[in-house]
């Protein structure tokens, strides 16, 4: 029988993922990216299938069902952008929901073409100094946590006065959670560890000895959840240390299309984490933003680069980690603790990362814990939660999430993410409040 080939209606085959080509002059030419965000707007257009997903999709079929010919050729060019500022990068588009991402001929990558629009629109000089400052976490984090300014920061961060300077100066809504800093940081509290003591175990792709990268949000503003991870990986016979120095991953600047600042902390980062690997370390982090950074978007901008691609392979997601050890008889499962019922926000960069639910695979081992998974977006990423314009649409993205926590009437209420657990917990009063799932995890073990 002659092979069909005519067009496919989907695909079968698994997702690959094309380089980012964003060395290349015509990767910022506005002809021709105005030309693919129309082919690809069109297909999307057709097929409606991420409606629910966020504000991008809803946005893009509102411009074409109100456009004169109501087809995508309808609507303004100019008006793309109004799609663009929608996409915060969570990837679940072509992860959970595209049946056109390549290796289909259609070849639709909806977040890398919106990455493209961003870093096209950045390259121009249009990005805004409220956005650059939002997104350096790591000189802000950096200031705010200095022992004497840390209290002052988070004082004026619940005061109204200072709020209103906040959304004036910076476009900051008002009624946004914003992160609460520590003079006693994870690299602070965790100096100490050297990883001396522990003869390393190898199990699986893990080689019983890790190298924690404490993240610029984690550092200062979840240090306990870093601590927490140390304990855990320790009480189950891992050497562990923290990387000697470290930068931002790059994932804010990333999300602001910022790819020449991407490019100056991965020159910061790699050769320290190379060079960890080279010595036998594993890496991980404890959130999973950072860790798809070094698993995917670093890759995917620097393919040809072996210390990046050398990272990618040994960093893991903390309960992925975890998880290799267990199946290899490793992880220790005697928890005095049960955690009753524990409503499980997956969050997006996790999800993405194709390892499955390890941290409910994880929390499950704990006798008496029923773990309910919320596969649903908080709306946060970062700076999308709390500017003003986005913070009320992130709280419409973030309000079937919250449903589901409170019909789920946990006992603990966790999400990888910190920024979405909090974001979360935000709206719903704290009751529950938003815990860290390594941090029940430390907790069943009684350590």
């Amino acid at each position: 029988m002659a092979e069909d080939r005519s067009p496919r209606e989907g695909s079968l085959e698994a997702p690959t993922r094309h380089p980012l080509d964003w060395k290349n002059p015509a990767f910022y030419d506005q002809a021709a990216l105005d030309a693919e965000l129309e082919r690809v707007f069109d297909i999307c257009h057709g097929c409606r299938r991420c409606v629910s997903l966020c504000q991008a999709f809803p946005t893009l079929f509102d411009l074409v069902d109100e456009s004169p010919t109501m087809e995508v050729d309808g609507v303004a060019k100019a008006d793309y952008a109004k799609v663009v500022d929608q996409c915060y990068l969570c990837d679940l588009c072509y992860q959970t929901k595209c049946p056109y991402v390549p290796p289909h001929p259609w070849n639709v990558d909806f977040p890398h073409l919106m990455l493209r629009a961003k870093a096209a629109r950045h390259k121009r000089g249009e990005t805004k100094l409220a956005a650059k400052i939002l997104s350096s976490t790591t000189a802000v984090g950096t200031l705010a946590s200095i022992p004497l300014v840390a209290p002052i920061v988070n004082a004026a961060n619940r005061a109204k006065p200072t709020r209103a300077l906040l959304d004036k100066a910076l476009g900051v809504h008002p009624d946004a959670r914003l992160p609460t800093y520590h003079a006693d940081t994870a690299r602070r509290r965790l100096k100490h560890l050297d990883g001396s003591g522990v003869a390393a175990q190898p199990a699986g792709r893990t080689r019983g000895k890790v190298a924690l990268f404490t993240t610029c949000y984690c550092n200062v503003s979840q240090p306990q959840a870093v601590e927490d991870l140390a304990a855990v990986l320790r009480h189950n016979g891992i050497a562990v240390k923290l990387v000697e120095r470290e930068a931002c991953c790059g994932m804010p600047k990333l999300e602001l299309g910022d790819l020449d600042s991407v490019a100056k902390y991965k020159a910061a980062n790699i050769p320290v984490l190379a060079a960890a690997v080279r010595d036998g370390w594993d890496l991980t982090a404890a959130i999973p933003s950072c860790v798809l950074m070094f698993k995917q978007e670093l890759p995917l901008m620097f393919p040809d680069d072996e210390d990046v691609l050398l990272v990618k392979r040994h960093f893991f997601d903390p309960f992925e980690y975890l998880w290799q050890r267990h199946q290899a008889g490793l992880l220790k499962t005697e928890f005095p603790s049960a955690l009753g019922k524990v409503a499980w926000h997956v969050a997006c960069h996790q999800r993405v990362q194709n390892i499955g639910p390890k941290t409910r695979d994880v929390l499950a081992l704990v006798p008496g814990t029923q773990v309910t998974a919320i596969e649903r977006c908080s709306g946060h990423d970062g700076t999308y939660g709390v500017k003003r314009a986005t913070y009320p649409i992130s709280r419409k993205i973030a309000q079937p999430v919250e449903a589901r926590i409170t019909q789920a009437a946990p006992d603990h209420f966790a999400s990888d993410c910190p920024m979405a657990g909090a974001h979360l917990a935000h709206g719903l009063g704290d009751q529950p409040p938003a815990e860290s799932p390594i941090s029940l995890l430390r907790q069943a073990y009684g350590i």
